[in-house]
């Protein structure tokens, strides 16, 4: 059998299949299941910043013009009886989890402010956790904020929770900066030993009858795997951080996918919502088969093989790519494209 162990945040694991974090995550019995079924760590559900300042814990600095509009979303977020449950809680469930698993354990915490939800982090780390991912989400609406000062809070965000804490920290990435590169190499810079690609925005939609906005949640496909994929690669080699890929990872075919672009670990949750978490044997199961088939003996063989960095045709990550899509798919004739096209 193949060798499919990896290593991840300096964390040694059996192989490269991690759900991510999920209302699955919230369920004990459920994590039993997910190791039983070959899960090589887990992510927690998060930690969110509104349930801790809920309980009277105001933040120990005054909100920013960054934070506009955040407090009405957390007063809305609030009224879901599954998040109402206070921190301590989070806290006694990564001390059940680490009682319970021998696999690794990482928390979540999802939040855009520093304060007391820094201090969490060390009660985080003092509960048990293995590593810490930051899922830092702030989508900036106001058209006076600069993109260098949302840039700066997402960095002094985690130099903050760098200082209290020693446990690896992984940050989850949106896809929106002005430049990803740039800002993945600040972020490994400030301490992030992993940066996990990409953040799901769930987007809401109109509801044409009662004239009303409303939320709904769409799970992934393996086509939503295209993006976080070609940045893995294009990251791998140069980023002195592991890369993680998560969003579109269905099967072992989407597996194989983000290991051959660069990433040490692929994170699933969508998949095991739909069809259950017994689905990680099933795609451990074909993961064997594949290198099998394909004569390959580890993970660590084929890591990044196809990353930019390693790709014979780098050029097919950049721009040059969307050109030659163009040209092969009827919007544009071959003749017409500006440069001739590489082979490839």
């Amino acid at each position: 059998m193949a060798d499919l162990s990896t290593t991840y945040l300096g964390l040694n694991l059996k192989n490269p299949l991690v759900p991510s974090s999920s209302p699955l995550c919230r369920d004990l019995g459920l994590l039993r299941q997910m190791e039983d079924s070959g899960a090589a760590a887990v992510v927690l559900h998060s930690l969110f910043e509104e349930q801790i300042t809920s309980e009277g814990r105001p933040p120990s600095r005054r909100p920013s013009r960054l934070l506009a509009g955040y407090a009405e979303n957390a007063a809305h977020f609030l009224d879901l009886p599954e998040y109402r449950a206070g921190p301590e809680v989070y806290l006694e469930h990564i001390i059940q989890a680490k009682a319970a698993l021998s696999i690794p354990v990482i928390a979540s915490l999802n939040g855009v402010s520093s304060g007391v939800w820094v201090n969490y982090a060390r009660d985080i780390e003092r509960a048990g956790a293995d590593a810490l991912e930051l899922n830092m989400y702030f989508l900036p609406t106001d058209p006076g904020l600069r993109g260098d000062q949302v840039e700066d809070r997402y960095a002094d965000l985690l130099v903050d929770i760098r200082r209290v804490v020693t446990i690896p920290l992984t940050v989850k990435l949106s896809p929106f900066f002005s430049s990803l590169p740039h800002m993945a190499q600040r972020l490994a810079r400030a301490g992030a030993r992993g940066l996990v690609l990409f953040n799901r925005f769930y987007q809401p939609d109109i509801d044409l009858e009662r004239l009303s906005v409303r939320s709904r949640l769409t799970l992934s496909n393996s086509s939503d795997l295209l993006l976080p994929l070609r940045w893995i690669a294009i990251l791998y080699g140069q980023i002195p951080a592991d890369l993680a890929l998560t969003s579109g990872v269905h099967t072992a075919a989407d597996v194989m996918k983000g290991v051959l672009a660069g990433a040490r670990i692929t994170m699933l949750a969508s998949e095991l919502i739909e069809n259950g978490v017994g689905r990680l044997s099933e795609i451990l199961k074909d993961l064997q088969a594949w290198f099998l088939q394909h004569g390959y003996d580890s993970v660590a063989q084929i890591r990044g093989r196809l990353s930019q960095l390693s790709n014979a045709a780098p050029a097919a990550y950049e721009r040059d790519q969307y050109l030659r899509t163009l040209a092969a798919s009827f919007f544009l004739d071959s003749s017409s494209a500006p440069h001739p096209m590489p082979k490839g």
